[in-house]
């Protein structure tokens, strides 16, 4: 039998924000990619310059339903991740969630396939300790607006382990914090996307609250390296690991670098705080750096001026 020198990888999402990076790094270093999306957000140009190429394949498909293909490892990155996208439809976000990880989950075991779940920090909810460490419970509402997604996140981490004990799969859950850079979709919702697009437009840039709530900002291409780390590791070092940036910005902060950055005329206007939205997020990323050797490189102006030359591409 002749072994490949190869991984085939399955990546669901592999046309959003994440997965589309993801692709680049495995395809660069000779890797197999199968691209499985259904394009609720990703985009077919976040992957174009890849179709036609011998060493991957794209398919339309949604993960609520099962899949039969032969592949070495699955990255499961399927789901709307802005509050904008997923609550739209919270059911569907929770079946996107919830049928998709099991469906995967059922692919690995059959496939002897290793197996990384992309967790999320909103799994902390309102958390009672800071920075966010993995042995934190978290303190998560079941009934509010963003249970669909928290919940589901959960839920899914905790079927992962369920198979990982009953039928030894291989598995990695990695926590994932806020992520920033090319390739995220202008109308997504999220913080960073939202005040740029605002900023090279000359609109009011909108804050909720009085910006003082904080969050921790990734640049994509640390993430990616991160969650490479994790899927390639072999000291079966399975997480859950908190993967993002542990320098911790006021949203009010971000709102003027990125007006300072984009030369803008933009005016900062405060609106009401939504429910359900943490007032302080920021990874202890202390598993990371012990077992992975991972810590981010990327600091927020480098990444900013990388991401608004993106979306200067993208506005006409």
């Amino acid at each position: 039998m002749v072994r490949r020198s190869t991984n085939i990888n399955l990546i669901t999402g592999g046309a959003g924000f994440l997965g589309s990076h993801l692709t680049d790094k495995l395809i660069s270093i000779g890797e197999e990619v199968i691209c499985l999306d259904n394009f609720f957000t990703g985009t077919k140009k976040n992957i174009q310059k890849w179709i036609g190429h011998p060493r991957f394949e794209l398919i339309r498909h949604d993960v609520v339903e099962p899949i039969y293909l032969e592949v070495d490892r699955i990255w499961h990155l399927a789901c709307p991740a802005s509050p904008y996208h997923y609550l739209k439809d919270p059911i569907r976000t929770s079946r996107i969630i919830f049928c998709g990880t099991h469906n995967l989950l059922e692919l690995a075991k059959r496939q002897n396939a290793r197996f990384l779940f992309a967790s999320s920090s909103e799994i902390y909810g309102e958390s009672t300790t800071h920075p966010q460490v993995e042995d934190d419970n978290g303190s998560v509402c079941s009934i509010g607006k963003r249970s669909c997604y928290r919940e589901g996140k959960r839920f899914a981490e905790s079927l992962c382990f369920d198979y990982h004990r009953t039928f030894l799969t291989d598995i990695r859950i990695a926590r994932i914090f806020n992520t920033y850079g090319p390739n995220m979709h202008p109308n997504d919702g999220r913080v960073v996307s939202n005040f740029i697009v605002q900023a090279l437009t000359n609109q009011d840039i909108t804050v909720y609250g009085n910006g003082d709530q904080t969050r921790s900002f990734c640049y994509i291409d640390d993430l990616i390296s991160g969650i490479f780390k994790m899927m390639s590791s072999e000291e079966k070092f399975i997480g859950p690991v908190n993967l993002g940036n542990p320098v911790e910005f006021k949203i009010i902060d971000l709102a003027k670098t990125i007006i300072k950055l984009t030369n803008s005329k933009s005016n900062i206007v405060n609106k009401e705080l939504p429910t359900d939205d943490p007032i302080r997020r920021k990874p202890n990323i202390s598993l990371a750096k012990n077992f992975l050797d991972w810590e981010p490189s990327f600091n927020l102006e480098e990444g900013l001026k990388l991401t608004i030359d993106y979306f200067k591409s993208q506005i006409k």
